[in-house]
This record gives C-alpha cells, structure tokens and sequence, in this order.
C-alpha cells in the first residue's frame, strides 16, 4: 500500500517534469546535487567502491570522483524523467551514434546482434538509437520492489519501441525470435553483482576480484549471435556518443570466459578513462567475501 501511495503523491512532479524543456531540468539537477551532496547519499559504498578500484588516488581525488559521479547522477535522473513525454528526434539530437551501418551491415546478412554495455553515460537513453538500427531492439531488465514504479520505468524504456522481458524469460522469448526469423537486437547491461547463487566464474576487476555475469556469453553461443561492445560516452551535457566495437573473434569457437574477459576489459578501460560516468552507489562487491581463493 505504501508502494501506491508513494507513486500517486510522487507522480504529480513526475509527468510535469516530463514536459520541461531540459534547461529546466537541469536546474532542477543542479539543485538534486546540492541536496545528495548535502545528505551524502550512499557516500560509504561509493567512496568505499572507488578507494578499492583506484587505490593509487589520494582522499581529494577520490571525493572528487564522488562529487562528479553525484553531479552526473542527478543528470541521469532528470534526463530519464525527460523520456516520459520525449519523443524521439528531440532525445535522438542528444544520442550520437558513430557507426550504425557496422551493426546493419551485420542484420543485412542474416545474423542477429547482442550488445553488452554497463551502467556509463545514460544507459536509460539507449534505446532511443533503435530507430537507426533495422531490428528489433530488445533489452532484458530486473523487474522492480515497487509495482507502479516498475510499471512505470518499464513506460518509459519502451517510449522508442523497443521490447522489454524479464530477466527470467530471456532464453525462451530469443529463441521464439529465432524461430519465428525476426532479426533483434538484444542490448544487455553486464555489469551487475551475479545472484549469490551464480558466482560461477571471478576475475579482476578495478583492482578487485569480481564475481561476473555470464549471461552475454552464454546467449551469444546459444543464439549465434554478433557481439558488440555498446560503448556510450558523455561529450558534455545532455550530450551521448555510442560507438559500436565488434567482438573480432568466433564466437562459437571462442573459449569459456574469453567473450566475457573482452566486454568486461572494454567496460574496464571506459570507466578508468572517466570514472565519474559510472554508477559507483551500487554494492558490485558485496559477495566479495565469497571469492574462493580467500582464506
């Protein structure tokens, strides 16, 4: 019931943001900043995040990092909220897409197309480049605590008409795809914390054994399918850049683990590059304790 009535009071603020032109919102970014600043929100996990992945900074250069990650945080919220009444030429000026014909020359033969990427730059704003890509665009997400919230996000994710599905349904809705001969995209964010019951396979990570997600891997030899590296980058405000890199490799022949070693060392190189475009309040390391080579 709290659910409800949480949404209900909140959703007021939501749809009339929604319909702001964005230097209003990012004044109202400006003032969320101050605000997450002031309480520090989840300052332990992220300065503890950022200590163990850059143990060679200083204690300025990291609560730099962390007010930059605030600032950038609050761009994100606001530019989300911005797609409830966006359509897609005015989020679209705002997404640069640098090599779209690589990933169509691909569709054109055929094959279909899995793109890994994490939680960098505006990883809500994906979608909106499917109307330059000739399939459909898929994305797998992780249904939400919170009913109208997640109803709600789910809104907003299919706004550019790309097709959601639960996490558990991946594997059964791709290989209807496949039957049924419909070219997709599958985007897929691997950068979370594997559920305790799936820490299959560890490696470093910034610095820090991690346990990683093997999805993308197994969905990639499952389906046959081209990989991509979904490299999204902030230019400045408001303003994304997404280049696709190819997984040069076979991927039918590749080893275990090599997919998985390419995208995470891509992810890896993007974060160390511009630290503060990567979602450090999350708990990636939390089963960290669980590594098998610790005594």
């Amino acid at each position: 019931m709290l659910n409800y009535i949480g949404f209900y009071l909140s959703y007021p603020f939501l749809w009339l943001a929604g319909n702001m032109p964005f230097w209003i919102l990012y004044r109202f970014s400006d003032f969320f900043y101050i605000v997450v600043l002031l309480v520090g929100y989840r300052k332990k996990v992220i300065e503890t995040n950022l200590r163990n992945s850059f143990p060679e900074k200083s204690n300025s250069e990291i609560r730099k990092i962390r007010y930059s990650f605030y600032r950038h945080f609050c761009d994100i919220f606001v530019e989300t909220i911005a797609m409830q009444k966006s359509n897609v030429s005015r989020i679209r000026k705002r997404v640069r897409v640098v090599n779209p014909e690589d990933v169509n020359a691909v569709l054109e033969k055929g094959q279909d197309v899995i793109a890994v990427t994490g939680h960098y730059g505006n990883w809500e704003w994906v979608p909106s480049v499917s109307d330059r890509l000739n399939a459909l665009g898929v994305s797998v997400y992780r249904p939400l605590k919170n009913p109208m919230m997640d109803k709600y996000m789910l809104m907003l994710r299919s706004r550019f008409g790309s097709v959601n599905i639960p996490k558990k349904n991946t594997s059964r809705e791709i290989v209807r795809y496949k039957r049924s001969n419909q070219r997709f995209i599958l985007g897929l964010i691997s950068d979370q914390s594997p559920g305790k019951r799936e820490l299959q396979y560890w490696t470093r990570f910034l610095n820090q054994n991690t346990p990683v997600i093997l999805g993308p891997e197994k969905l990639a030899k499952l389906t046959d399918s081209q990989l991509f590296f979904w490299q999204m980058e902030k230019e400045k405000r408001g303003q994304y850049k997404i280049t696709f890199i190819p997984y040069e490799g076979n991927v039918k022949d590749s080893a275990d683990y090599d997919i998985t070693e390419w995208h995470l060392r891509l992810l890896e190189k993007l974060i160390v590059s511009k630290p503060e475009h990567w979602l450090w309040s999350h708990k990636r390391w939390k089963y960290q304790h669980l590594f098998p080579g610790k005594e």
